[in-house]
């Protein structure tokens, strides 16, 4: 199993802790528990994929947060927060990368009674292939191509 982004992610809490970013370094050693939590119930260490799925559900986490916090500082630094697990991932692909990336499954996506029969023609497509792309992202290109 891969490590890339464990091993990433202790350098970077290292690096933190150097320069002194205290909401980096906090958001980084979260992270890194949580990682390391889910290798405990799983009884190995995980892969790049459950490493990233784990991040991603802090920043879900951080982001529901936000919209429930009035506190203007509070704000702020849920904002660095999201910003620094955020960069942990691989770039987001852009709807015109998505769309492209779909264009074997043109004519499933297109002929699908739903939009949502599509959206699911699409991440059918898109999963065995590895590319991490969002749902909403992915529903996006559906209805762009569905015109």
């Amino acid at each position: 199993m891969s490590r890339v982004l464990v091993d990433d992610l202790k350098k970077r809490v290292t690096e933190a802790m150097k320069s002194g970013d205290t909401v980096a370094r906090d958001v980084l050693r979260l992270a890194l528990g949580e990682i390391q939590t889910a290798e405990a119930r799983k009884g190995d260490a995980l892969s790049d994929a459950d490493a990233q799925a784990a991040v991603r559900k802090l920043i879900k986490s951080n982001q529901e947060t936000l919209g429930l916090t009035t506190d203007g500082a509070a704000k702020v630094a849920l904002e660095r927060e999201i910003e620094v697990l955020e960069s942990l991932l691989p770039a987001k692909l852009s709807l015109d990368a998505i769309v492209e990336l779909l264009a074997p499954v043109r004519e499933a996506i297109v002929s699908a009674k739903s939009d949502g029969q599509a959206t699911g023609v699409a991440m059918k497509h898109l999963k065995p292939s590895g590319v991490a792309v969002d749902g909403g992202d992915v529903g996006a290109a559906v209805k762009a191509m569905r015109g």
